[in-house]
C-alpha cells in the first residue's frame, strides 16, 4: 500500500469515527431540521464532504484556468484581467423609448446591451398584423423595419458596444438589420461584436416563439454560422440557451444535458453542410440560468464547461482550443422572483449574481426586483446593475480564479452534474438525436416532471419560498410599476405605414422575390435577407416570404 492509499484510509477511518461518535450522537440529542437535505434539483446533500468524495484525477478533470478541460475557467486570468460584461436586458414600447433606456444604462455603467423584442417581432409579425394586436411593445421593443433599428441604436457606437439580442426564429432578419445599422454608422461588419440567441430547439422544448419546422430552421442557423465565419468574425452566431429550459422547471443537470444536446445538434447540422468544426465552433456561445442554489449553480457551470470541452474534443475532433471553450452569458432566474415582498428579490438576485460570478460567467444580466409584476422601472434596473458592480468591486470574490475549486462539496457536485447531464445526452442519442427526442416529447416530459415535483414541494411547505409560503406579511401598497400605453401600438403602426409609403416599393418586391427563390434552392440565405432588410422590407414581409415556402411548426402536445 502506497502513502496515498494510506492517507485515504486514514481519512476515511477518521470520517467514520466522526460520523458515528460525534455527528451521530449530536443528532440523537438534537435532530436536524430535515430528515433529508436536498438541492433545488432534488439531489441529496450529505452532512459533510471530505477528500474521499472527490476524483483523484486533478489534472485531467479540474486542471488550470485557460487549459483543457476548462473546468476552472476559459481565461487564464478570469476577472483578474477584466470583469464580465455587465448587461441589462431591456426593451419596451417603441425604438425611441428603448434607445433612451439603453443610453441611461450605458451612462450608469452597463458595458454591453441586451435587447428584448416584443412577441410579434420574435415570431415574425409586423405591428399591424391582426395576430400582433395587444402585444406590440409589451414584453420588448417593437421592430418592424430597418428604420426602427436605426432609431433603436441612435447615438450608440456599435464599434464600441457589444450587443446581445434575444431573438430566435427571426434572428437572421434582426442580425441583418443590425449589420445594416452598423454600416450606416460607418462601422464595417467585421468590427461589430455581440450575440444573437438564434437557438430554435429550445423554443420547441420550453419557450414557444418558433416559426418554421426544424429542418428549415436549422438551415437558417447554419447559414448564419457560415456567413458570420467569413463576414462577421467577432459575432457570436448562437447562444445555445439553457436559461428557458431552467425557467420551465428543469433541474440543473437537465439544463446542462438538454442544452449541450442542442449544441451537439447545431454542430452536427453545420458539419453536415460541409463546414469545418474549427471554422465556426469558436463563435458558438451559451446562455445559462443562475438559480438560487448557490453552490449547486457554481458546480453546474463548471460541469457544463468540462463536459462541452470533452464533447468537442472527443466527439467532433476539434483541434483549436477556442472550439472547445464553453463561453456563456448568464441571467438571474426570473422564475424565482416573487410578486410578494418584491424587495426580497434584491437578495435573491444578489445570491444568483454570486453564483454566476463564482461559476465563471463571461456576461451577466441581473433581473430587477419588480419583474414578477411588470417590466422594470429605471430605479429597479439601476439597483440590479449596482448588484453586479458591488459584487465586482467590493466583494473580493473576483480577486482569485475559481475560488470555490477544491471545495469537496463543489467538486463532488460538479462530478455528479456532469455524470447526470451526460446520461441525458446518451438517452437523447439513443432516441435518435434532439429533434427526434423533441418530436417524441421526451425532453418536454422530463422538464414537466421536474417542474411539477418542485411546485408540489412548495405547495406542501416542504420547500420554503420566503414571502410566498412562509414569512408572509400583509401588503397594502402596490410598488411603482412601468406600464406600456396602448398608444405605443397605434404610433408604431403609423410609423410603419410611413416607412412603407416612402421606401422603394419595386426594390422591396425585387428583394423579397429573390429571397423566395433562394429559399427554394440551396444558396446561403443571409445575403438575400440582408438585401431585403436594407431595402426596408419589414420583419413580417421577410418572414412571410419564407413561411410561404417552409410552412409553420405545429407543437408536439405532451400530456
Amino acid at each position: 500500500m502506497n502513502s496515498t492509499d494510506e492517507l485515504k484510509n486514514k481519512i476515511q477511518s477518521a470520517y467514520k469515527d466522526w460520523e458515528l461518535n460525534v455527528y451521530g450522537r449530536s443528532i440523537k440529542k438534537a435532530p436536524e431540521r430535515e430528515k433529508v437535505f436536498t438541492t433545488a434539483s432534488f439531489k441529496k446533500v450529505e452532512p459533510l464532504y471530505y477528500p474521499e468524495n472527490v476524483d483523484e484525477n486533478y489534472i485531467e478533470d479540474i486542471g488550470f484556468p485557460g487549459e483543457y478541460p476548462y473546468t476552472r475557467g476559459i481565461q487564464p486570468t478570469m476577472y483578474r484581467g477584466r470583469f464580465w460584461t455587465m448587461r441589462q436586458y431591456a426593451g419596451f414600447g417603441n425604438a425611441k423609448e428603448s434607445n433612451n433606456r439603453y443610453r441611461y444604462l450605458l451612462e450608469h455603467g452597463t458595458s454591453g446591451l441586451s435587447v428584448a423584442f416584443d412577441l410579434p417581432t420574435q415570431i415574425g409579425y409586423d405591428s399591424d398584423d391582426p395576430l400582433a394586436y395587444g402585444e406590440v411593445g409589451k414584453v420588448g421593443v417593437a421592430i418592424d423595419t430597418l428604420a426602427d433599428m436605426e432609431i433603436l441604436f441612435d447615438k450608440i457606437p456599435l464599434d464600441k458596444i457589444s450587443t446581445s439580442m434575444t431573438i430566435n426564429a427571426s434572428a437572421s432578419v434582426l442580425l441583418a438589420m443590425y449589420i445594416a445599422v452598423a454600416e450606416k454608422q460607418g462601422v464595417p461588419k467585421e468590427k461589430i461584436s455581440g450575440t444573437i440567441q438564434n437557438d430554435i430547439l429550445k423554443e420547441y422544448i420550453a419557450r414557444g416563439t418558433y416559426i418554421y419546422p426544424p429542418k428549415p430552421s436549422l438551415r437558417l442557423i447554419t447559414n448564419i454560422f457560415e456567413y458570420c465565419a467569413k463576414e462577421v468574425p467577432k459575432w457570436n452566431t448562437i447562444s445555445i440557451s439553457g436559461y428557458h429550459i431552467r425557467e420551465a422547471g428543469s433541474t440543473a443537470a437537465q439544463e446542462v444535458g438538454f442544452t449541450l444536446a442542442n449544441g451537439i445538434t447545431y454542430v452536427e447540422a453545420a458539419i453536415k453542410t460541409g463546414l469545418d468544426v474549427d471554422n465556426f465552433a469558436g463563435q458558438l456561445s451559451f446562455f445559462f440560468n443562475s438559480h438560487n442554489e448557490l453552490l449547486e449553480e457554481v458546480a453546474k457551470f463548471r460541469a457544463a464547461r468540462r463536459l462541452w470541452a470533452k464533447i468537442m474534443k472527443e466527439r467532433f475532433h476539434a483541434k483549436k482550443a477556442k472550439s472547445m471553450m464553453l463561453r456563456f452569458h448568464s441571467q438571474t432566474a426570473g422564475s424565482t422572483l416573487t410578486a410578494q415582498q418584491v424587495d426580497n428579490n434584491i437578495v435573491r438576485v444578489t445570491v444568483q449574481t454570486l453564483a454566476a460570478v463564482l461559476g465563471g460567467t463571461q456576461s451577466l444580466h441581473t433581473n430587477s426586483k419588480d419583474e414578477a409584476l411588470a417590466l422594470p422601472t429605471e430605479n429597479s434596473v439601476r439597483t440590479a446593475l449596482r448588484t453586479q458592480q458591488i459584487v465586482a468591486y467590493e466583494s473580493g470574490v473576483t480577486n482569485t480564479i475559481d475560488p470555490l475549486a477544491g471545495s469537496w462539496y463543489v467538486e463532488t457536485m460538479t462530478d455528479q452534474i456532469e455524470k447526470e447531464a451526460k446520461e441525458y445526452i446518451d438517452k437523447i442519442d439513443a432516441i435518435g438525436g434532439m429533434i427526434a427526442a423533441i418530436e417524441a416529447g421526451y425532453v418536454q416530459t422530463e422538464i414537466q416532471k421536474a417542474s411539477y415535483r418542485f411546485e408540489k414541494e412548495v405547495e406542501r411547505g416542504e420547500r420554503i419560498i420566503v414571502g410566498r409560503n412562509k414569512f408572509q406579511v400583509k401588503e397594502d401598497e402596490q410598488p411603482e410599476l412601468l406600464k406600456i400605453d396602448f398608444k405605443v401600438q397605434e404610433e408604431q403602426i403609423k410609423f410603419l405605414n410611413k416607412v412603407r409609403s416612402e421606401r422603394n416599393k419595386a426594390e422591396v418586391e425585387k428583394r423579397l422575390d429573390e429571397l423566395g427563390k433562394a429559399a427554394k434552392g440551396e444558396n446561403n440565405l443571409m445575403p438575400y435577407i440582408i438585401a431585403a432588410a436594407g431595402a426596408y422590407a419589414s420583419v413580417g414581409e421577410i418572414c412571410n416570404t419564407m413561411r410561404a415556402i417552409y410552412g409553420e411548426y405545429k407543437e408536439t402536445v405532451v400530456i
